[in-house]
């Protein structure tokens, strides 16, 4: 990896990302590692800021990394649902899907996964579409009956990961994943991503949303912190809502054989860059 000459380099940088030096540096570091990536809420639905993602990956993808992307899609489909006249309730954050709206949501999302490969396609870096319908790794059981057609993995084929990445593709995954019987099940893309990354004893875990990071109470950043903080935070409720499950489940990853989980702000130029490749970072690190 690290024979990439500075010229190269040069011609796969973006000229507002990192600088050649300092990505020299990191190149080592992540040799052959998988680094997995979550991508989720405004950044998936604001053209630029898609577009800013889809470039940090191809440019990943031609420094050598091994990134396997995991995407959501609430936004998109809570779109569909208000157009089609259907009410979604909700527990805990995850969306209680019905017969119906389940066959909803994974047309969305197959959709939508077909249009970040092709955005990756232009990119001219290869990949590969896993959804419920094609190349599927997830086996899953219902999370509750209240929610119904959601699912908790229980089973991810690492194999076929492995393989498309050995093919040099991009593997490009939907939330989705089948029963025993086959029935295609919702699935938490935070949950997806994290049950991806333990299963691969991945280098890093990003999740990139629209979020800045986990704040402080005075609403400053915090740049890295580990269970023992977090748990604090969270008794103080300065974490608190719809971040407490994203930092349990970062917690869970930590714990189980990945590195460090970084929660990042897509809406940052170059973020996922920044944070991988330089020395400032761009979000908060999570460790065990």
């Amino acid at each position: 990896m690290s024979s990439l000459k500075e010229e190269e380099l040069k011609n796969i940088l973006p000229k507002d990302g990192p600088t050649v030096k300092e990505v020299k540096k990191y190149l080592e570091k992540y040799n052959d590692e998988f680094i997995v990536i979550k991508c989720g809420g405004s950044v998936l639905v604001d053209s630029k800021l898609f577009k800013i993602f889809i470039e940090d990956v191809a440019v990943l993808k031609k420094l050598g990394f091994n990134p396997i992307v995991i995407h959501g899609g609430g936004k998109r489909i809570n779109n569909k649902l208000g157009e089609l006249n259907i009410k979604s309730d909700f527990i805990n954050g995850l969306r209680v899907t019905d017969k119906n709206t389940i066959n909803i949501v994974e047309d969305v999302l197959i959709e939508f996964n077909k249009e970040i490969v092709n955005a990756l396609t232009d990119q001219s870096c290869e990949t590969r579409r896993i959804t419920s319908k094609e190349y599927n790794i997830i086996t899953v059981k219902p999370e509750s009956d209240k929610l119904g057609f959601v699912g908790t993995p229980t089973h991810i084929k690492t194999n076929v990961l492995k393989e498309i990445i050995k093919v040099n593709e991009v593997p490009v995954v939907a939330p989705l994943g089948l029963d025993e019987n086959n029935q295609t099940f919702n699935i938490n893309a935070d949950t997806v991503a994290g049950s991806v990354a333990k299963e691969l004893k991945a280098r890093r875990l990003m999740i990139i949303s629209d979020v800045e990071g986990v704040l402080d109470s005075e609403k400053k950043l915090i740049p890295e912190i580990n269970s023992k903080k977090a748990n604090e935070l969270i008794d103080q409720e300065v974490i608190s809502g719809g971040m407490i499950p994203k930092i349990k489940n970062c917690l869970d990853v930590a714990s189980n054989g990945v590195k460090a989980v970084v929660i990042i702000d897509g809406r940052k130029n170059h973020s996922l860059l920044f944070e991988l490749l330089s020395d400032k970072g761009s979000g908060t690190l999570i460790r065990e």
